[in-house]
């Protein structure tokens, strides 16, 4: 039996296939449009700051919980007895009634608890600083202003509380000032000074860095001058070293981790800057685990991205929440194992889409940048640590709109290095800081490393 087809009835029919596929792949510019318009131009990677449109909170985390969760200790406020209050105040009444005039009964005492502070403005104060003079030695004599650097108009406390106000806390300078009724030029050229003193420890701190085990290293874009840039942070559990350049380039890394081979593990996103670092990587899962995610916003309707979603998408969750679980070695390991396994029989199974394609051969072409984290417990397979600790810098590149000047920005590189390297070592970075002030006021030469870190001048 021969079928005859209309000639007629194949151009239409073809014509019809042709704008159905059309149509089809405008609906994905359409959606792809969408979500660049919505997410920003990096998609579900672009910066907090850039993203044009931030969607509100789920209706469930918009509820307010009332309390602690049932079981809970509490943390109410508790009373100070008089052995820990810096003072004791006796408050006395009249001895006869305000409202009869009789004399009033003595009915013992109530305590109560209140937590002060002195007034935020600095004080004034003028040192008549003696001077002598030995006719022996013929030398002349004078008494040294305590707690105050050489020349220095503000004494140590209000320099070390300026400083982590500024560079702990995130606090603007203007703000600083208005608070405390203070010339912003005299402060900032006492930050300049004071990153002077401490210019030496960075270096220091990079070679310690160096020689960690374990490290991370992430960037984000910051201004100097007006001109763009970006903010470079390396970190370990117990150090952080900014840096502030004019460029993204591998240069910076280069300057960090200089030329010859180290031990250890650097934890960083799959960015090409760090593609010649003389030490091991481990690629960043929380952003595989949004291109994947990514693929879902972008293909919706196609059932072979969205079963590879749902079978690649809780592999990587579990492999970066296995550390913080209550495992043994033996059971982390065990389940390490079984993870990397699972993970790389998604990688190698064929895949008609090819944006399923790409995300496997990230995992084929790069098995030596995956899955240090199996192997080694101290190793996550997060960057979540560098990207918490840079979040504060992002807070200030919106608060402040970067750096106004090249040495603002060499003098914030030094300072944030010092005081978050500090706030991780010490409980009160503050104190610490002033302490360290105080004896640079005795002698200005000493090396500021040891008195910064006692334990690690060695």
């Amino acid at each position: 039996m021969s079928l005859s087809f209309c000639e007629g009835c194949l151009e239409k029919q073809r014509k019809i296939d042709q704008l159905v596929e059309e149509n089809r792949h405008l609906k994905d510019q359409l959606r792809y449009r969408k979500e660049k318009e919505r997410e920003g131009f990096f998609g579900s990677s672009t910066p907090s700051a850039q993203r044009p449109v931030k969607a509100n909170s789920e209706p469930e985390q918009q509820t307010k919980r009332g309390g602690a969760q049932k079981g809970h200790p509490g943390h109410g406020r508790k009373a100070i007895d008089e052995a820990n209050a810096a003072r004791v105040i006796d408050v006395t009444l009249e001895p006869t009634c305000p409202q009869c005039g009789d004399m009033l009964e003595d009915k013992g005492l109530r305590r109560r608890s209140v937590l002060e502070i002195p007034p935020s403005r600095p004080e004034p104060i003028l040192y008549r600083l003696r001077k002598q003079y030995c006719p022996r030695c013929q030398k002349a004599f004078q008494a040294q202003a305590p707690a105050v650097l050489p020349k220095a108009l503000f004494g140590n406390q209000l320099t070390a509380r300026i400083a982590c106000l500024h560079y702990l806390h995130g606090m603007p300078l203007g703000r600083i000032c208005d608070q405390m009724g203070l010339s912003l030029g005299s402060v900032i050229q006492m930050l300049h000074r004071l990153a002077g003193l401490f210019k030496p420890v960075v270096p220091l701190l990079i070679e310690q860095y160096r020689q960690a085990v374990v490290r991370h290293a992430d960037e984000t874009s910051w201004r100097t001058d007006g001109h763009s840039g970006y903010a470079w942070l390396f970190c370990t559990a117990d150090l952080g070293i900014f840096l502030f350049r004019a460029t993204r380039s591998a240069a910076v890394p280069k300057e960090v981790f200089g030329d010859q081979p180290l031990a250890g593990v650097l934890v960083v996103d799959r960015y090409n800057g760090y593609s010649r670092v003389p030490c091991k990587r481990q690629y960043c899962y929380a952003h595989l685990l949004r291109d994947v995610e990514d693929l879902g916003k972008e293909f919706p309707d196609n059932t072979e991205v969205i079963a590879f979603m749902a079978t690649l998408i809780p592999l990587l969750a579990s492999a970066m929440h296995l550390r913080s679980q209550p495992l043994s070695d033996i059971q982390y390991y065990e389940q390490t194992a079984q993870i990397q396994h699972q993970i790389a029989s998604v990688s190698e199974q064929p895949a008609q889409h090819l944006a399923i394609r790409h995300i496997q051969d990230i995992f084929c072409d790069h098995p030596d940048r995956l899955y240090h984290w199996v192997y080694d417990r101290n190793i996550p397979a997060d960057n979540n640590r560098c990207e918490r600790e840079l979040r504060p810098t992002v807070i200030a590149r919106k608060v402040s709109f970067g750096s106004q000047s090249e040495e603002g920005a060499k003098t914030r590189e030094i300072l944030m290095s010092v005081l978050h390297t500090l706030k991780k070592r010490q409980l009160h970075p503050e104190e610490r800081l002033k302490w360290v002030l105080d004896q640079l006021a005795v002698d200005i030469k000493q090396d500021p490393f040891p008195l910064l870190f006692p334990n690690d001048s060695s």
